[in-house]
């Protein structure tokens, strides 16, 4: 939401025309600019040049991402440098000039402030990569950005870039729900991508990010203040980085791992040992939503020792898992129930079957909250390093998958039938490159 100033009219007579009227100003391309310069492109991403027009100022390369969900522009021919000034497009560079929320078309725009062009200026002098990132889902209208919406987006960059003048950009705009989406960090490090091709190396201590989106009771998210936490770089308001006026800024709200408790115990009970021994054939149900760690859990602790794994994801339907479930314990190994379980009823057919087979049959809870799961299924989706086994593999899940086991849960108790329960505690496991991913805010 663009800030609320007061003196606008007054202060408008004293900008400069090139910062007064861009929006009105016919599109020049300068003469250091030609849409069909190969420099004007990026080394990984020449193979798809897509200009929105050969009138416009900016060259649109092929989207970015699997999806090719975001949106990536240059202006000029950004040079790679070390130092990135990183901007936020609505509300921070720019506002409707019409006043409205949302822009009408691709002429209703005007700078923020009277001093924005002048300090991007002075950031591009001084030694900084100039970027822009955005988020244009265009949520307010329940769809992403469609293709005549992303037309005329782009035509109001190029009015934009053409006020700029000779400071060149690079932009990128994610118009889908996806790990562009800010405050995820895959805009910030497809930038990266760029400069460590060009053989340069970020310097996040002299980086920096300028996003109204900072949460305060006035701001429509704080998914740039996020952003800027995420990757590690100073953050600025528009109110302090533009006019110098400092902001105090509350306590940013959501889900983030470091309110989870420290140090707690894999597993609780923990006086006696997970697993029997030595071995010996038992029914294991666990009782969780997805995302909880129960696979992984499995493969752990369980699959060394020849537990087998029954899960209604890949048999398909119940029927064939207690098939499975009765054939494993004939065959005198323990069979781990790997769904979530979430109710009594669906808990009593494996039961009953471990009472008909004359086995225990115990029941392991996944102690984690909706929030923690749901953050986990973000990270599975969108944020495992490309190194990851599972990189690539995940799909998002809808919150209300969350929601709705959290809704429909029924407590297990011993007297269903369970020999016994214990509670397993979400412990973080990965590398230090998995978990700084983890340890992030991750919200769409």
């Amino acid at each position: 939401m663009a800030p609320q100033r007061s003196g606008v009219s007054a202060a408008s007579h004293k900008r400069s025309i090139s910062e007064s009227t861009p929006d009105s100003s016919p599109v020049q391309v300068t003469k250091k600019f030609r849409a069909t310069d190969p420099q004007a492109v990026f080394s990984i991403f020449d193979r798809a040049v897509q200009p929105l027009a050969s009138s416009s100022p900016v060259t649109w390369h092929a989207p970015l991402g699997p999806h090719h969900s975001c949106q990536h522009g240059t202006y000029l021919i950004p040079p790679s440098r070390s130092k990135v000034a990183a901007f936020d497009l609505d509300g921070t560079l720019i506002e409707p000039k019409s006043g409205a929320k949302f822009a009408k078309d691709h002429m209703d725009w005007r700078w923020w402030g009277l001093h924005v062009l002048k300090k991007v200026r002075q950031a591009h002098a001084d030694g900084f990569s100039v970027v822009i990132l955005s988020n244009q889902s265009q949520a307010h209208r329940k769809v992403t950005i469609g293709t005549a919406n992303i037309a005329e987006w782009k035509k109001k960059i190029g009015l934009v870039a053409s006020a700029f003048g000779d400071v060149p950009f690079r932009i990128l705009a994610a118009n889908a729900r996806d790990g562009f989406r800010k405050p995820m960090t895959g805009m910030w490090d497809a930038v990266e991508e760029m400069l460590r091709n060009d053989g340069i190396e970020l310097d996040y201590g002299s980086s920096f990010y300028v996003g109204d989106a900072a949460g305060r009771q006035r701001d429509h998210s704080s998914a740039d203040r996020k952003l800027a936490e995420n990757v590690g770089v100073r953050f600025y308001v528009p109110e302090e980085y533009f006019s110098g006026r400092p902001q105090h800024l509350p306590p940013l709200k959501g889900f983030h791992p470091r309110t989870l408790p420290a140090h707690l115990p894999l597993f609780a009970p923990s006086s006696s040992p997970l697993l029997p021994s030595p071995p010996a054939p038992e029914i294991i149900l666990f009782v969780g939503p997805p995302s909880a760690g129960k696979t992984s859990f499995f493969t752990k602790h369980f699959a060394p020792f020849h537990y087998q794994h029954v899960n209604q994801d890949t048999l398909k339907t119940k029927a064939k898992c207690l098939l499975m479930v009765e054939q494993v314990i004939q065959d005198g190994h323990g069979a781990v129930v790997d769904n979530t379980n979430r109710d009594k009823k669906t808990r009593k057919d494996y039961i009953t079957l471990a009472e008909k087979l004359g086995v225990p049959i115990r029941c392991l809870q996944f102690n984690i909250s909706v929030a923690l799961a749901y953050h986990n299924n973000l990270y599975r989706a969108f944020c495992l390093p490309p190194n990851h086994p599972d990189y690539g593999k995940r799909e998002l899940l809808p919150y209300t998958a969350y929601a709705s086991f959290a809704n429909q849960l029924e407590e297990p108790a011993l007297d269903e039938g369970f020999k016994e329960i214990r509670k397993i505690n979400w412990v973080f496991e990965g590398n230090d490159d998995e978990r700084k991913r983890w340890n992030r805010w991750l919200e769409l």
